[in-house]
């Protein structure tokens, strides 16, 4: 075959866009180190793609698979489905959310607004801190004005 065409191909891989991809697929892998089937005839690596193409000596199949694996990527793996997990008996499970058992729940207490605000009032210091010194951010400069007064 002194010359490949797209014609050659056409009835091997019917789509061109198709065999634009895959052919310029196969020649980067040709590029990279792929073995050529074919005599490659002192021909750039596109042709050979081409003439494999058109000799069938890459099934079109195949190298559809090839290219679209370069351009995954997440692969997916075919992994075993675990079994099913063994259940605990009812006496070693911990209780569900929403579904344990209603007489174990305790009372919760109700707080008013006044009894929050007094808690909460209780918990603030009622000295300024040793840190600041009056808990402003310019407690020093205030300072600093008195005595100049």
């Amino acid at each position: 075959m002194a010359r490949v065409t797209v014609e050659d191909c056409v009835d091997k891989v019917p789509n061109r866009f198709e065999l634009v991809l895959l052919a310029a697929h196969r020649a980067r892998n040709i590029a990279s180190g792929g073995a050529i089937t074919v005599a490659p005839d002192n021909d750039k690596n596109p042709v050979i793609a081409l003439r494999e193409i058109a000799e069938r000596t890459i099934p079109p199949d195949d190298m559809r698979e090839s290219f679209i694996h370069s351009i995954q990527k997440n692969v997916e793996v075919d992994e075993p489905e675990a079994a099913a997990a063994p259940l605990l008996p009812n006496d070693r499970r911990s209780p569900v959310l929403g579904r344990d058992d209603q007489s174990s729940d305790t009372v919760v207490d109700v707080m008013t607004e006044e009894q929050l605000l007094r808690g909460l009032e209780a918990l603030t210091p009622s000295e300024p801190s040793a840190n600041g010194g009056g808990g402003g951010s310019g407690g020093g400069r205030e300072r600093e004005r008195d005595r100049g007064r």
